[in-house]
């Protein structure tokens, strides 16, 4: 599972990014950060232009 389909599942904290972050680092996969993590192009352009903060609570409108 990704980080956004645990996250919204309520099985891992936010803070749980980082992690997937490092493990992806580490993978060596030509897959990009933002398709690891499982977070659409408007969850990533909110991560990168805003803040973890701005894309934690768009995420959190979908939370379970």
């Amino acid at each position: 599972m990704t980080f956004k389909e645990r996250y919204l599942a309520g099985e891992i904290e936010f803070e749980a990014i980082d992690d997937f972050i490092e493990e992806w680092n580490n993978s060596g996969t030509a897959e990009t950060l933002a398709r690891f993590l499982g977070l659409s192009g408007e969850e990533e352009d909110v991560w990168i232009e805003e803040s973890d903060e701005a894309l934690k609570e768009l995420l959190d409108r979908n939370k379970k």
